[in-house]
C-alpha cells in the first residue's frame, strides 16, 4: 500500500494524492541501498517567552488549537522535541535571570518567571501523549558573572564563576524536574561565537572545553543524566570547533553530540564532515528561522526549510528543532526588535492562527518520520530526498523538487518500490506499507 502527500507552490498543502499524473515529465530514479545511517530523534520547536506570551493573548479554545497544530500526533504534525532558554533570550519581553544580582549563594534562585513557559510545555506534553525531549541553552549567564558586566553584547564568563554557573544550571534542571519536566540535554552556550545586541556570551574552543569538563563532572556528581551538546552555532566552523574540543579525551567522554544552526551560506559539507569524522557523536539541529520580519504566507521560506532539512538529514543529522513556535503578525515580540517568522503566526485581532507554507513543509518530515526511524543510504543528483525505515517496519520517502520543471520519480528497491509525479516547486511524502 502506497500513500502520497503533497505540498506545492500551486496551492496544495500536505494533501493526499489520489492519482499519479501521467502527463510528460523528466524521469528520475532514486537508487536505494539496504544500508542504514543515523537513527532519528524527532522534530520540534522552541518554547520561548514570546511564544508563551502570544498564547496568553488568545482565548482558551484558540490556544488549544495552536498547540494541537504542532503536538497532536493525529491532527497536528507530531512534534516530540522542544528547546528552551536558560535565563532570557531575545524572543522575550525583557532581559532576566533567576537570581538577585551578586547572589553568589544562589539562595534567591527562582524560575517563577518561566511559569508560563512551563505551563505551555505541560500542555504540549499532554497533547503529544508522551514526554517531550527538552533541550536547554543559555543565552547569557547573569551579567555580574561576565567580564563586560552586561547580559547583552557578548562578553565572557569569568573563570572564577565557571563552577558557580554550573551549579546555577543544575539548579535550573532540578527546578524544572520539580515541575515534572525533564531536561534531556543541554548546550554549553547558544551561538558562542556571536557578539549580539541581545543576550549573548562568547566562548572560544578552549573555554567551551573547560566548561564541558566542569559541567560534565557536576552532572555526574548530581546523578543527572542530562546530555551535553557542544557548539550550538552555525555550520560554517562546526567541524573545526568539534575537532578542537573532541581531541581532549576526557572532555569528549562527557559530550553526547554537536548542535548547530543554519544562519550561514548552506555549508552542508561541514555537517557531513563532522558526522563522518565523529561517528560516536550525535548531530542535532537546534535553531533556524526566517529572519527580517513575519514573511506571512511565503512559499520561498517553506522551500528554505525543505532544502535545509533535506541536506542536513542527508548528512547525518538526527533531529530538527525549529525556532519560535508562535510569533505574532509583526514577527515578535522581541525585546531588541529582532523580528522573525515562524511556521505558525498568531493574529490576536481577530484571534486566529495563520499556518504558513513552512508549517506544511515541516509536516512532511515530522508527521511521518517518528523517533527511531533509520535513514537508508540512497542517491539521485537532481531530486533532494531522504528514505527511512520506520520502527513499525514501513518505509517513508520524502522528495523535494526545487526546480521549475516536473519530474516522474521512481524507485525499484525491494521494499521501497514507488512511482510518482513530482510537480515543479513541490514536496511529497510517500509512505510504503
Amino acid at each position: 500500500m502506497i500513500t502520497i502527500y503533497e505540498t506545492s507552490k500551486s496551492g496544495k498543502r500536505h494533501e493526499l494524492v489520489s492519482n499519479i499524473n501521467l502527463k510528460p515529465a523528466i524521469k528520475e530514479v532514486i537508487h536505494i541501498q539496504e544500508q542504514f545511517d543515523q537513527t532519528m530523534q524527532g522534530f520540534g520547536g522552541a518554547f520561548t517567552e514570546a511564544s508563551a506570551y502570544n498564547l496568553s493573548r488568545v482565548e482558551k479554545n484558540i490556544r488549544e488549537q495552536l498547540l494541537k497544530a504542532y503536538f497532536d500526533p493525529i491532527d497536528g504534525i507530531g512534534y516530540s522535541m522542544g528547546r528552551i532558554s536558560i535565563n532570557s533570550c531575545d524572543f522575550g519581553l525583557g532581559t532576566y535571570d533567576y537570581v538577585q544580582p551578586y547572589d553568589e549563594s544562589l539562595q534567591s534562585f527562582d524560575v517563577s518567571r518561566d511559569q508560563h513557559i512551563i505551563d505551555m510545555i505541560k500542555e504540549a506534553t499532554k497533547i503529544a501523549q508522551k514526554d517531550l525531549q527538552i533541550i536547554a541553552s543559555p543565552w547569557s549567564p547573569p551579567f555580574w558573572m561576565k567580564d563586560n558586566l552586561k547580559a547583552i553584547k557578548g562578553g565572557k564568563l569569568l573563570k572564577k564563576y565557571y563552577a558557580l554557573w554550573v551549579q546555577y544550571i543544575i539548579k535550573f534542571i532540578e527546578a524544572y524536574k520539580d515541575q515534572g519536566i525533564t531536561i534531556d540535554a543541554l548546550t554549553i552556550q547558544n551561538e558562542p561565537a556571536a557578539n549580539q545586541r541581545w543576550e549573548s556570551c562568547l566562548y572560544d574552543a578552549q573555554d567551551e572545553k573547560e566548561m564541558v569538563l566542569v559541567l560534565g563532572k557536576a552532572l555526574k556528581e548530581s546523578n543527572l543524566t542530562t546530555k551535553i551538546y557542544i557548539w550550538d552555532h552555525n555550520r560554517d566552523i562546526m567541524f573545526e570547533r568539534a575537532s578542537r574540543i573532541l581531541k581532549d579525551k576526557e572532555a569528549s567522554s562527557f559530550i553526547y553530540g554537536i548542535a548547530f544552526h543554519w544562519y550561514d551560506n548552506d555549508q552542508f559539507l561541514e555537517v557531513k564532515k563532522t558526522h563522518d569524522t565523529f561517528k560516536d557523536k550525535h548531530l542535532l539541529f537546534t535553531e533556524g528561522c526566517q529572519e527580517g520580519g513575519p514573511h506571512l504566507h511565503s512559499y520561498d521560506v517553506a522551500e528554505r526549510y525543505g532544502k535545509n532539512m533535506m541536506h542536513d538529514i542527508s548528512n547525518g543529522t538526527e533531529g530538527y528543532i525549529d525556532w519560535n513556535l508562535f510569533l505574532d503578525t509583526t514577527g515578535g515580540p522581541n525585546h531588541v526588535n529582532n523580528l522573525c517568522s515562524s511556521p505558525i503566526m498568531v493574529d490576536v485581532f481577530p484571534e486566529t492562527m495563520i499556518l504558513n507554507p513552512s508549517y506544511f513543509y515541516i509536516k512532511h518530515f515530522s508527521k511521518h518520520i517518528p523517533k527511531g526511524s533509520k535513514r537508508m543510504f540512497s542517491s539521485n543528483h537532481t531530486i533532494l530526498h531522504n528514505v527511512f525505515l520506520r520502527p513499525d517496519g514501513s518505509y517513508v520517502a520524502v522528495l523535494l523538487n526545487l526546480h521549475d520543471v516536473d519530474y516522474h520519480v521512481s524507485s525499484h528497491h525491494n521494499h521501497v518500490n514507488f512511482e510518482t509525479y513530482l510537480p515543479a516547486r513541490s514536496i511529497q511524502t510517500i509512505i510504503i506499507k
